[in-house]
């Protein structure tokens, strides 16, 4: 993807929707600052070029080699936070596996059959309980305030 020399301040909305370019060129470009989350989900890029000014995003230790050229600095081969020798600031709760979620970025997936808030809950989600006391909810309200409301309609 080559968005170089496209007068780009900040780092455009739409390329959260590029989650699967693997090179991105951002050199020759005004940019401010390339906040921490603009490559969330971007797990398969594995060629960054930004303006000498920034830094890679997820600072040098998300990336296998980081080199300066003329007037671009090029960060190649994402590394997995989650292989890394230093303890991660975050640790994944219990019953979850650590995954990469872009450069130094990572999330945390519940282990099967776990899920929920940190992955706390067993089994699979009662789809037919929750569907039941919805379902029976929604028309034990609609015949009451049909019942109680009836009376207010005008009639023609």
């Amino acid at each position: 993807l080559d968005l170089s020399n496209c007068s780009l301040h900040s780092v455009p909305p739409g390329l959260a929707e590029a989650t699967t370019a693997i090179v991105l060129d951002l050199t020759e470009n005004p940019l401010t600052t390339l906040p921490s989350g603009s490559f969330l989900g971007f797990i398969h890029l594995q060629s960054l070029a930004v303006p000498v000014a920034q830094e890679c995003p997820g600072g040098s230790d998300a990336w296998q080699d980081v080199t300066v050229d003329g007037s671009s600095r090029l960060c190649q081969g994402q590394r997995n936070p989650c292989n890394s020798s230093v303890e991660l600031a975050w640790p994944c709760p219990e019953n979850s596996v650590c995954a990469p979620d872009g450069p130094g970025l990572i999330q945390c997936l519940c282990d099967s059959p776990f899920h929920g808030y940190k992955c706390l809950r067993e089994g699979t989600f009662p789809v037919l309980l929750f569907g039941g006391i919805l379902g029976t909810a929604t028309v034990f309200l609609s015949l009451l305030l049909w019942a109680t409301q009836r009376r207010k309609a005008k009639t023609p």
